[in-house]
């Protein structure tokens, strides 16, 4: 991200050579034997499998298995917009193929549902508390970390492991979101191909992957000596009731959300210093949001950074708002924020802001928020602060 460089090339996970859209950002070198047995990895979507690898890394880093936490008290919230939509198709093709002759997989069903992620993590680790997944299409585990964070204040949990994955390349993904023009056709030139708020972008790239966090209450964390990367302060949540998948061209939904997030922190408007965007490089989510921005913060806009990391990831769908958080944190942490890359022409129609294009720009952070937007007029925004100690 840092370096500015677009995992977007041609799909190669089929031919898509029939498909307006032909390009993805694919997880480049996966091998599932790396991680699982044959055995194993036969039972597990690619969903799943990214879901329970991410996750075992945050657990690793956060030394959540080393003693001291009782696992009674620490549950898995997990989000995915599709879930195992790999599976779903490969067995249902599988059932016309054979003539229509009932000769489903036992694991068909596991395989397929969302909430299998947080089951597979509990199971592996003894996690024994509040286990569940989250579907609110591509603001899904943003909306997971929220409630991963209202649970703890509620006092219902000392730590819990969420996060998101997505596995959507397939033809059924490409296909469907294709044939609503959500897509970029730019097939001659994907590394330009996601381009968040510049005046020719044209859809969103396909991506896929998985992001986990752990999120513990700070008396605990500090107690036990835990590695903190920064303190998530407050999150907001609404609907923009407006339609199934377009965004509310005034980002109504998206500033009330914002506005609740800061709210909610105790924080000012004029303490945002950053803002991962959704910025998805579509035609109308990439006016909305910063016209949302504009109207919230007045004047304080053109001094908050904002960018999308989706013009390198592509748009992962549910796993986005986990692996915007994760980059919305390292930003602070680090002092470092991503740019927006791929930007060529200025769109009129967007509010003149800084989008940190094409280039890293170093900033101290204090406060930022974190955006994620879905189908059914979703939206979550999640406010994270720089930890300074108690």
């Amino acid at each position: 991200m840092l370096n500015g460089v677009s995992g977007t090339e041609v799909i190669t996970y089929f031919d898509p050579a029939k498909f307006k859209c032909q390009i993805a950002c694919e997880l480049k070198g996966y091998d599932p034997q790396n991680y699982f047995d044959r055995k194993e990895s036969r039972k597990i979507d690619p969903f799943t499998q990214y879901g329970i690898i991410a996750a075992e890394e945050a657990i690793a880093d956060a030394h959540l298995d080393d003693g001291g936490t009782d696992k009674d008290r620490v549950a898995v919230i997990w989000g995915s917009g599709v879930g195992g939509v790999r599976n779903f198709q490969e067995q249902i093709l599988d059932f016309g193929s054979s003539g229509f002759t009932p000769r489903f997989s036992p694991f068909f069903v596991p395989k397929m549902i969302v909430d299998i992620v947080p089951g597979h993590i509990s199971i592996k680790h003894g996690y024994r508390g509040a286990n569940y997944a989250t579907v609110a299409a591509c603001a899904s585990s943003a909306a997971a970390i929220a409630n991963a964070l209202d649970l703890i204040r509620l006092g219902r949990a000392t730590a819990v492991v969420t996060g998101g994955s997505e596995a959507a390349i397939t033809e059924g993904g490409i296909g469907g979101f294709a044939s609503m023009q959500a897509l970029s056709t730019r097939n001659d030139d994907p590394h330009t191909a996601s381009r968040p708020f510049d005046r020719d972008r044209d859809g969103f790239v396909l991506g896929e992957g998985a992001a986990a966090i752990i999120l513990e209450e700070m008396d605990h964390a500090l107690a036990r000596g835990a590695k903190i990367y920064a303190e998530v302060t407050g999150c907001g949540l609404t609907a923009d009731a407006y339609h199934i998948t377009a965004s509310h061209p005034e980002g109504k939904g998206a500033l009330e959300a914002m506005r609740l997030a800061v709210e909610d922190s105790g924080m000012r408007l004029t303490d945002v210093q950053h803002i991962n965007t959704h910025g998805t490089s579509t035609p109308i989510g990439d006016i909305s949001e910063p016209k949302a921005v504009a109207a919230l913060f007045g004047e304080h806009a053109k001094n908050i950074s904002l960018n999308s990391t989706k013009s390198m990831t592509g748009h992962t769908l549910g796993a986005a708002g986990a692996i915007e958080a994760v980059a919305t944190v390292l930003a602070i942490k680090n002092g470092i924020i991503p740019p927006t890359i791929n930007h060529f022409n200025d769109d009129p129609d967007i509010p003149d802001l800084d989008f940190t294009f094409n280039k890293a720009r170093h900033r101290d952070i204090d406060f930022a928020l974190s955006n994620a937007f879905g189908f059914g007029g979703h939206n979550v925004c999640l406010a994270f602060r720089k930890f300074t100690g108690r």
